[in-house]
Formats: structure tokens, C-alpha cells, sequence
């Protein structure tokens, strides 16, 4: 009996340490959506980029929403691996937030862009940013033009534009699968010239 008694006391000392870490990973991530949210506000107010923590090699560059499915997320700087652990984030390769050029955004498809998957096209997306030069928070609609699944090689989408243009990116197909051998892109275009996002809310609140 002995031996069983350790194999069980085994498996369930097992158990409560993958319990324990998946609990500490779900606070951890709770925690970050939290410092994030709060850098996003401070960047809103005063156009300054703002660190989630001491150490983050990132910054809340941007809001991303799409009214129609209740998609609501806080965009970082920089696409690199670490980056997108913690949300969604801009491609270098892009253009700058209210520059001309092709904004490329990506996430993954277990997490951030998961909710991509119910998009249809003409749904309205919504990207809010802090303009430098104007000294002001700004967003722009963008309206779904195309949703495409492509290999990875296939990159003429993201080729550089001239013209306005949002990219959302990640690997298809989405869940959890063990594989993920296609791209799922997302192409819109401005509904229309940036505005002032205090013009914007007082508009809203206007029709209500």
C-alpha cells in the first residue's frame, strides 16, 4: 500500500502545482491588462509614450475597436514575440499611426485576434491614436474591404501603400490547434479623414 499512497500523494502534489501555475499566468495576465490600460490613459493625456512597467521594452500605441462584435483592446509598439504575449501590436513594417501608409496590426489567433474570425466584410473598425503634431487624441473608421487566407509567403498585401490602409494579421487557422500554416488577413480602408476623438464623443453623445 505504501507505494500507492506515494504515487497518489505524486499526482496530486502534480496537480495542485499545474493549478498553482495556471493561476499565477491567469493573475500575471490580469495584472498586465491592467497596467496597460492604465499607460494607454496617461498616453491619451499627454501624447507622451508610457511604459505598462519599469522593465517593458514596449508601450500602448494605440485603441482598436470593432463595435460590431464588442472587440475592445489597447495596441502596443512593436510585433516581436514578447510584445505579443501581452496584446496586439504594430509590424514595423508598417506605417505609423496617422501617417499615410498601410498600418499593420497583428495578435494571435488563440487570444487577441481570435474574435477576427466572426468579422465580416463592411464591418466598421476603429483605431484611436495620439497625434504628435496636432497635440490631440485622434481616431479614424476604417471599413472592411477583403478578408483573405494566405500563406506566409504571400506578402503583397502588406507591400508598402501610398495611401491609407489598415492590415489586421495572424495565423489561421484559429484555436488552439497545434498548427498554423496560413495567414489570415483583414484589409480595410479609411470610411473617412481622421478626427479629433473629443469631437467625436461630443458628436455621439449628441444622438444619444
Amino acid at each position: 500500500m505504501k507505494p500507492l499512497r506515494i504515487l497518489v500523494a505524486m499526482i496530486l502534489f502534480a496537480g495542485a502545482s499545474l493549478t498553482a501555475r495556471a493561476m499565477y499566468l491567469d493573475a500575471k495576465a490580469n495584472l498586465a491588462g491592467v497596467l496597460i490600460h492604465r499607460a494607454w490613459a496617461k498616453t491619451a493625456k499627454t501624447g507622451a509614450p508610457q511604459a505598462p512597467w519599469p522593465w517593458a521594452d514596449t508601450h500602448p500605441v494605440a485603441r482598436l475597436r470593432i463595435p460590431r462584435i464588442g472587440y475592445d483592446e489597447i495596441v502596443l509598439e512593436g510585433a516581436t514575440p514578447r510584445t505579443l504575449a501581452f496584446g496586439p501590436a504594430r509590424l514595423f513594417s508598417g506605417a505609423n499611426l496617422g501617417e499615410p501608409g498601410n498600418v499593420e496590426l497583428a495578435g494571435h489567433r488563440t487570444s487577441w485576434f481570435r474574435p477576427l474570425e466572426a468579422l465580416d466584410a463592411g464591418d466598421q473598425i476603429e483605431v484611436q491614436w495620439f497625434d504628435t503634431r496636432r497635440h490631440e487624441l485622434r481616431e479614424r473608421t476604417y471599413t472592411v474591404n477583403d478578408i483573405r487566407i494566405v500563406s506566409p509567403e504571400e506578402v503583397t498585401s502588406l507591400a508598402p501603400r501610398s495611401d491609407n490602409a489598415l492590415t489586421l494579421i495572424t495565423c489561421y487557422p484559429f484555436g488552439p490547434s497545434p498548427r498554423s500554416p496560413q495567414r489570415f488577413l483583414v484589409l480595410a480602408s479609411p470610411a473617412g479623414p481622421s478626427r479629433s476623438a473629443e469631437t467625436s464623443r461630443l458628436a455621439n453623445r449628441a444622438q444619444l
